[in-house]
């Protein structure tokens, strides 16, 4: 089970005209904007991944304001873990389990989410914040990380999960952004 004690979110490279050319990318975007304020509602580490942001454009506005505090982390190979910047903040947090949401699924999302369970990361793979261009390219990606050891969610499913109880000072926060 989740919880707040063990538990990050990675959003990897939600960005420039790519964000909006993926499938169903309204709802990805809406989607990874209730993830985000649900996990900092919740206070968890946020690490975010841009690809080459100089040539494919910087993070979607609608996500990257919810972040003013945490930087964005540059990155030219597919896989985040492959970034020394990144890896460095990744082991600062001293968390184990990592929700991952992002583009696309069967590339960046795919090879940085293998290495972390490479490195024996728990990883829990947030469906409906998840896209590619092709729905069977994110489908197939999805398949081979669960059958590498990753844990497949959604947004409402994993925020519950990290409340666990109605009573959780943050509950009624949680709420109003599943509503």
């Amino acid at each position: 089970m989740l919880n707040t004690s063990n538990c990050g979110l990675i959003v990897i490279d939600i960005q420039g005209k790519l964000a909006h050319k993926v499938a169903n990318s309204s709802e990805l975007i809406a989607n990874t904007r209730t993830l985000i304020l649900g996990c900092q509602a919740l206070k968890l580490p946020i690490l975010w991944l841009e690809q080459t942001p100089d040539k494919l454009g910087i993070t979607v506005k609608e996500l990257a304001q919810l972040m003013p505090f945490e930087q964005p982390i540059a990155k030219t190979t597919f896989s985040g873990c492959a970034n020394h910047t990144f890896m460095q903040r990744l082991r600062h947090t001293n968390k184990c389990h990592w929700l991952i949401c992002g583009i696309e699924a069967h590339i960046c999302v795919y090879q940085t989410a293998s290495d972390l369970l490479a490195l024996n990361f728990n990883v829990v793979l947030i469906d409906d914040a998840i896209s590619s261009r092709s729905a069977s390219h994110k489908a197939l990606a999805l398949q081979k990380l669960q059958h590498n050891g990753a844990q497949l969610s959604n947004i409402e499913m994993c925020l519950y999960e990290l409340l666990a109880d109605s009573l959780h000072p943050e509950f009624r926060t949680i709420l109003q952004l599943i509503k």
